[in-house]
């Protein structure tokens, strides 16, 4: 990681994290000049809770849940915290991180209406037959992994709608600026600044305990904290909400360029 971002010109590179962010605490840990380098980060985890949005995040035993592996923790940041809370909280790094939490990802639901889109791409809408399970079997099997989970959210979660789209969203954010981009919108909707109210915010993550102490112990461990800091302040940019049809008509389009693409596969091997 470190040699492919020495290789791009400086403020070119992202870093989208969908995962633990052991690799990247680590990275800068090892090299922490490379902090300046970066473009961005963006980090799919975490979850901020207390209405931040109006996603569904659950209940556990009558109590409103916050995290999706345990009560109050999000299941990326909870299997290392320590590299969370060193990502998160590192002040070169944190003016341009963009952290996408369960409480955006909740909004974004592949309702049965996304479905039929990514099956049988944009025409399916205009009323036109359609013709088998999907398009192609590329779409049929996206399809088929969305769905995977959506028992669990249905049932542990209460999103009854269709099941939520995570790690996408933290490549999509990397679009910021670019004639591609898909609006995140960093302002909270119900003061009555809007848009002219940019947030950023502290994020702290709690680090004390055990990923067991955490299971079976009710320990906060993993738990992400949010302090919304001063106008004008540079911070971690939550977003809550963004541009949710734009996000899925840029999910399609990219589904339309990989059945060109397996096409022009099939027809070479065809011919050879």
């Amino acid at each position: 990681m470190a040699a492919a971002l020495r290789a791009c010109p400086p403020g070119a590179a992202w870093i989208a994290a969908t995962g633990a962010l052991t690799n990247v605490g680590a990275l800068f840990l090892r090299h922490p000049e490379l902090r300046a380098r970066v473009a961005g980060v963006t980090v799919m985890g975490g979850s901020v809770g207390g209405g931040f949005t109006a996603a569904v995040m659950g209940v556990v035993d009558g109590v409103a849940r916050v995290g999706n592996y345990t009560q109050w923790a999000e299941f990326n940041v909870l299997i290392d915290p320590e590299a969370a809370a060193a990502v998160l909280g590192d002040p070169v790094l944190a003016a341009k991180t963009t952290l996408v939490p369960l409480d955006l990802t909740h909004l974004v639901l592949a309702t049965k209406e996304v479905q039929e889109l990514l099956l049988y791409g944009p025409e399916g809408e205009s009323g036109a037959p359609r013709q088998g399970r999907g398009k192609t079997d590329l779409r049929v099997m996206l399809v088929e992994l969305l769905n995977f989970f959506a028992g669990t959210y249905r049932d542990v979660f209460g999103i009854v709608e269709g099941p939520p789209l995570h790690d996408p969203l933290a490549v999509a954010a990397v679009l910021a600026g670019t004639e591609h981009e898909i609006p995140f919108y960093d302002y909270d909707p119900e003061k009555p600044e809007g848009p002219g109210r940019r947030e950023r915010f502290a994020v702290e993550v709690v680090t004390e305990g055990t990923l067991e102490d955490a299971q079976h112990r009710g320990a906060q461990t993993g738990r992400t904290l949010v302090k919304l800091l001063p106008p004008g302040s540079e911070g971690v940019k939550i977003p809550r909400g963004l541009d949710i049809p734009r996000f899925w008509k840029v999910i399609e389009e990219c589904c339309e360029r990989a059945d060109e693409a397996n096409e022009k596969i099939l027809a070479t091997a065809a011919s050879s």
